[in-house]
């Protein structure tokens, strides 16, 4: 089989796992009897589904909404867009597959570009709250095995007061802050290419997302997800909060928590994000 065929076949597994449970919403124990895990191998969610999903695709997919009452808003296809600059703009700083970055944003589009960009590409994010600092943050870089820092210019500033050997070969991109020395400007990826290939293809066993744990009784812990695990993991959040076509759904949680991350892959609606101190929003409409 060929590995185009390939991909097909394990779309068409998760695409099918994804309807089963749409079409029984209401119906736990059919859900149950037909549910089916898909069995994938080389299975990338961003490029795989959301592109198709994506393409040409003019409806409303993000829609923050800040604390001042600043807007932005991003169809399907301007996603798809600018993760695909984002992407190439990365690996023409160096980025590769497996390098972890450490994603230190608030609410702001570069978060969920970036997020969808190193899945294609992919790197393992490492979603940080913004509340890091000092021994903490010099922490996460070191456990985390961190190669490239993205943060804006609250984070710039944290990362300026470590010592020098914390950072030493991390690759740094700072979002909508001033000129630093020793860090690039996000701003850049608008001028990449809009066609993004990787340099190395994915595999469904590779790691997506490694999270810190809060560490409220112990040290935080490092959790990883797959290309697979996350993704396709995330069906239950799709059954279990029941979203369907044309839906607007509302996220409200930790800047680094699982909860958050846990939205994208909802799969159902327009997810808007208005933001007091501490929301996150994801993306994504049911419209196929």
């Amino acid at each position: 089989m060929s590995s185009e065929s390939t991909v097909q076949s394990e779309l068409d597994q998760f695409l099918a796992a994804r309807q089963l449970l749409l079409e029984h919403r209401t119906s736990w124990h059919a859900a149950v009897a037909g549910f089916r895990w898909p069995q994938l191998e080389h299975f990338n969610w961003a490029r795989d589904y959301f592109d198709g999903v994506a393409l040409g695709n003019k409806a409303p997919a993000l829609n923050i909404v800040e604390e001042s009452g600043d807007e932005a808003r991003l169809t399907y296809d301007e996603l798809r867009i600018r993760s695909n600059q984002v992407a190439s703009f990365l690996v023409g700083r160096g980025a590769r597959r497996g390098d972890r970055i450490l994603l230190m944003l608030g609410n702001e589009l570069a978060l969920w570009e970036t997020m969808l960009a190193a899945i294609k590409l992919g790197a393992v994010l490492i979603p940080a709250t913004t509340l890091l600092s000092g021994d903490d943050l010099a922490d996460r870089l070191r456990r985390g095995r961190v190669r490239w820092v993205i943060t804006n210019a609250a984070g710039v500033g944290k990362f300026t007061t470590l010592p020098p050997d914390a950072l030493h070969g991390v690759g740094r991109i700072s979002v909508r802050a001033a000129s630093v020395p020793g860090w690039t400007d996000f701003a850049l990826s608008a001028q990449a290419s809009t066609q993004f290939t990787p340099p190395e293809p994915t595999r469904a066993n590779d790691p997506l997302i490694e999270y810190f744990t809060s560490g409220t009784t112990a040290r935080p812990k490092l959790v990883q997800h797959t290309q697979a695990s996350y993704p396709v993991g995330h069906l239950s959040t799709l059954y279990w909060l029941g979203l369907k076509t044309g839906d607007v759904h509302w996220t409200h949680g930790g800047a680094a928590g699982a909860g958050i991350w846990a939205s994208p892959r909802s799969r159902c609606g327009q997810l808007r994000r208005r933001v007091p101190q501490r929301s996150e929003c994801g993306f994504d409409r049911v419209s196929r």
